[in-house]
């Protein structure tokens, strides 16, 4: 059975790109309807996000004020916080996925722990005891 010579070269170009031969023929029809321009990559078409630039410059700003700044105890940000404040501001509620999404995303911030330290530690008085009194102690071993 003979393969027509457009089809062959349709049938190489799918084996060399490792993609099937359906793809390539779209590929071709496109570009034959709207040059190389119509085949550069364009975003995903999907639903479009919750807040508007603006939103997102809003909430930027709230996250920098600080949770105390917003009614909150300790400032401390949780997506639940942060989604509270969020909605607060935009009137727009937010899944914790899309707030997930859009603090680590859209604004860029990541995830982290706070340090967990005694309110009553004394700097000064460890400095003190690490000079004068661990050197005792490890002296009488």
């Amino acid at each position: 059975m003979a393969i027509a010579p457009d089809l062959a070269g349709h049938v190489a170009a799918a084996r060399m790109l490792e993609v099937s031969g359906e793809s390539v023929r779209r590929w071709k029809r496109v570009w034959e309807e709207g040059g190389t321009r119509a085949l550069r990559r364009r975003p995903a078409a999907g639903r479009p996000p919750k807040l508007d630039n603006g939103q997102v410059e809003q909430a930027r700003a709230a996250l920098e004020q600080g949770a105390q700044a917003h009614g909150f105890e300790a400032d401390l940000w949780t997506l639940e916080r942060f989604g509270v404040v969020v909605e607060r501001m935009t009137y727009v509620s937010l899944s914790r996925a899309s707030v997930w999404r859009l603090l680590t995303g859209r604004l860029g911030w990541s995830l982290q722990w706070p340090e967990r330290r005694a309110v009553e530690r004394d700097e000064s008085e460890i400095a003190r005891w690490i000079a004068h009194e661990w050197p005792r102690i490890k002296k009488g071993r």
